[in-house]
Order: structure tokens, then sequence, then C-alpha cells
């Protein structure tokens, strides 16, 4: 579209008076892109609100959050391998890809606060939870990726509509978790801060 209206824009000069629209599925693409500028934006603060309000911790919010540039890349190559091309279609399953990687990073931290409430050294912790959220955090992303697999291949009626939606979640829960179990780990020991636990003798010694 954009090389149509540039050669358009150069080969017809137009009367005083008259103008050129772009109009139909293109026109519709471009409305839908601008309140996608707005929804998206406003969809992530909400977000990091009820995570600011769930952890109370900016910290721990933003390392929740750290998922999400995994989770995109995912998507990113998906549509870079299928030859698609990004759409609100696809903006819709990249929104979706954001609701499950942030959904992780919560189950990741939260579990990693009870193990150290219950006595466990911070490093053993974070990567202890890890360890022990892989098998459902790959589980889901399995199930949801080989739910939309025959979406992101099939090449009928509508599937131009479906396809590039399908295609992003697929690439996205199949790189997103992976990712976020061998970097998410690392990140947190550096960024996260250690429960620092009194001991119920050292309670003792001070009264």
């Amino acid at each position: 579209m954009a090389e149509a209206q540039d050669r358009v824009a150069k080969s017809i000069k137009l009367p005083i008076g008259y103008q050129i629209l772009w109009a139909g599925e293109f026109d519709n693409l471009q409305e839908a892109k601008k309140r996608l500028m707005i929804v998206v934006p406003v969809t992530l603060a909400l977000v990091f609100l009820l995570l600011y309000a769930l952890f109370n911790s900016l910290r721990e919010s933003l390392l929740a959050f750290g998922g999400i540039p995994f989770a995109m890349g995912g998507g990113v190559i998906a549509l870079y391998i299928s030859g698609l091309n990004f759409s609100v279609s696809a903006a819709i399953g990249f929104i979706s890809l954001f609701g499950v990687a942030v959904m992780d990073g919560i189950l990741n931290i939260t579990y990693i606060r009870e193990l150290m409430v219950q006595g466990m050294e911070f490093k053993e912790a974070v990567f202890y939870g890890a360890e022990q959220r892989m098998r459902p955090m790959l589980m889901t992303a399995l199930s949801a990726g080989v739910g939309l697999f025959p979406a992101a291949i099939s090449h009928g009626i509508g599937s131009q509509v479906q396809r590039p939606l399908a295609t992003v979640v697929v690439g996205g829960m199949m790189l997103g978790p992976v990712m976020i179990l061998l970097v998410a780990p690392a990140l947190r020991q550096v960024f996260l801060k250690p429960i620092k636990m009194v001991r119920p003798s050292a309670q003792n010694d001070s009264e």
C-alpha cells in the first residue's frame, strides 16, 4: 500500500479541490491501529497497577512484566517464518501473550516468596521455584500451542483473519515459557530482594 500510494502520488496530479482516499480494508486497518495505539498502553498500565496492588513492590511488578519481551519475540519469529504481516488479528494475539507471560511471572514470584517465607535460602528458592513451576508452565503453553496449531497452518476461507492470531500465539507459547524458565531465574536472582527471616531464638534473645 505504501508503494502504491507513492506511485499514485507521483503519477497523478489532481485538480484543486480533489483528493484521493484509500478506503476499504486498508482504511479499516489504519483505524484499528490507531485504536490499538491507545488500547494497548492502557491495558498494560492497568495490568501493571494490578501487579503493584498484588506485590506492593515496583521491582517485583517489573519482574513479573519481564516475561513479555520473550513472548513477543516468539510471536515475531513465528510471523517472520510463516511470511505473515502484522495485522489487527496478530495484535490481538500479542495482547493474549501479554496476559499469559504476566500470569507465569505472578506464579513464579509468588511461589518463590512462599519458599523464602518457609525458610529456604534466597538463591535456592529462586531456582527451585523455577524447577517446580516448569512442568505446569510448559504443559499450559503446549496445550495452547497444539490447540491453535491447526488454525496457524490453515489456508481455507476465513483463515486470513484467524491465522495471524493463531501464529502469534503458537510462536509465543513455544518460545516464551522456555526463555522465561531459562532467563527469568537469573534476572530474579539479581533484582529480587530476599526476605529477611527473623528466627524465633533471635526474638527470644532480644526480649
